[in-house]
Parts: C-alpha cells; structure tokens; sequence
C-alpha cells in the first residue's frame, strides 16, 4: 500500500509479481493502483452540473482539457487500522471549489487464500447530497508477459464510443466486433483505451504461457461496479510501454457527472460501499 493515492504498489502470490510494481521512492507511473474518487476517468473540461448548479473543477489533464480521476490521487491517506492480513486507509475529500461536499473515504485492502480484496467506502459527512463515483487502477503483468502475449476475457455486451479526447460520444454492442472478449482473445497488436458497459457480473480473466507454464489472474467486482475500463498502457513511458494491462473497476463510465449516467447520490450520512478483488491462478 502507498499514502498518496491510497493504493497498491505492488502485489506478488506464490513468487510471481501479479501487478506491475514500482519502486518506493519512484512517481507512481500512471496512476498505478490508485483510488479514483469522487469520480473515475475523464470529466469533460471538469464541468459539470448537480442540484441545479453548475460547478468547474481544475482541468488536470491539460493536453485533452480534461479533470481526470477525480481529487484523491495525489493526497496523503492515513492508515487507520491493521491486522495481520489487512491494512485500512483513510482519506478526506475536503470540500473545495467545483466540489463543495466533504466526504470521508475509507479502503480496507486485504489479502487471503482467495488473493487480493478491496472493500471501499465512502461517507457523505456534509449536509447536502453529493454525486460520487468510484474507479481503480491496478495494471496486471502476470510476471514477465507484455501485454501482445496477453489473453483476455471481458464479460460486457458494450464498449462505448470516444472522441479525439477519450471522451464518450456514445456506445455499441460489442458481439462479433474486434472489441467482443466475451471469449478469451489474445491481445496482440489491439491498442485499448476502452470502457466496456453492461456487464455480466462475471471477472474479467487474464492470462499467459509462459516459459514457467500457464498464469491467469481473475479481476472481479460486485454490483457497485458497473463498468470495466481496459488500458493496453500504450501511452506510458520507457520500458513501461505496453508492459502492464490496466484492468479497472468502475462504478460509472467516463465524463458520468455530466451524462448522470450510473453516478451514486450520497445523502447527508449515507455511506456507500463496493468490492473488488484479484484471484491469481495457473
């Protein structure tokens, strides 16, 4: 676990590093295993409109003029309670300028015979209702493997449709089209960037030969995740490129405070709460 962005750095079963770490005193290279909150993904221009106002969050990602993956990636989570096979994390969305609803996040990450779980929460603890949404973003690399020697399976009946600026512009039925994982794909060349909706209930599957044999690693999410982003990591840099598959979690889609598509009301003491996790195999 890291204390900014709140998330993992690295995780390892039975001597095979399933995600693609970094080093402790190394920038965390795209967002690698942060927690996305209030939102995940993209926010178009980081406006948009809630309780009849209209609010404007600081572009983050300039180059697309985007406010991407919300305002706790970047600041200290404090651990608040461990055992022997879990750590918990605490982090508080102050309220600010373009969000002005405090909300307190909470992430127990664990780890078991059934490998690695996620519980998160998130408690409005203003007086006012809020709009939230929930991502992460851990990269898989099931050892050595780069992403082309990847196969994939992603339980989804849609993917939806981006502009120049990764923003949705609307969606398609996946079945019998170069993006249907329905059935285990390899990779190969296919570069994706790709949020894939309507989703089964079922994980998304990862898996490689490998010189050491066969490695697999289950991505699964219970209902609060409505969405699977999948990232190719064609725009990391250095040796990074095309090294790691991001699979993330998503309770609603890109630019979603905008479209109100799938985005969580939290009223004044309401607590929301997902899971997710990743099961390695052989």
């Amino acid at each position: 676990m890291v204390e900014i962005g709140g998330g993992l750095r690295a995780y390892r079963a039975n001597g095979v590093e399933v995600l693609d770490p970094y080093d402790p005193d190394e920038l965390c290279p795209g967002w690698s295993g942060k927690v996305l909150a209030p939102w995940p993904n993209r926010l178009r221009d980081g406006r948009y409109t809630f309780g009849g106002r209209s609010w404007q969050v600081a572009v983050t990602e300039p180059d697309r003029h985007t406010a991407i993956h919300g305002l706790v990636g970047w600041v200290p989570w404090r651990p608040v309670a461990r055992t022997a096979d879990s750590v918990t994390l605490e982090c508080l969305i102050a309220a600010q300028e373009g969000y002005p609803w405090p909300v307190l996040l909470r992430t127990q990450w664990s780890v078991g015979a059934d490998g690695l779980r996620a519980r998160h929460e998130a408690t409005n603890v203003g007086a006012e209702p809020c709009p939230f949404g929930l991502g992460a973003h851990p990269y898989l690399r099931l050892g050595v493997t780069a992403v082309d020697e990847l196969t994939l399976q992603v339980p989804a009946r849609s993917h939806l449709l981006v502009d120049g600026r990764l923003l949705p512009i609307g969606a398609a039925k996946v079945a019998g089209g170069e993006l249907d994982y329905n059935q285990p794909r390899r990779i190969g060349g296919a570069v994706l960037n790709t949020a894939f909706g309507e989703v089964t209930g079922e994980p998304v599957v990862v898996s490689a030969e490998t010189s050491c044999g066969r490695r697999s690693a289950r991505v699964w999410a219970d209902g609060a995740f409505r969405w699977w982003q999948v990232f190719t990591s064609d725009t990391l840099p250095g040796d990074r490129f095309r090294r790691a598959l991001a699979v993330e979690p998503m309770t609603c889609p890109p630019d979603a405070f905008r479209s109100g598509r799938d985005v969580v009301t939290l009223e004044p003491g309401q607590t929301w709460t997902g899971t997710w996790g990743i099961t390695p195999g052989d």
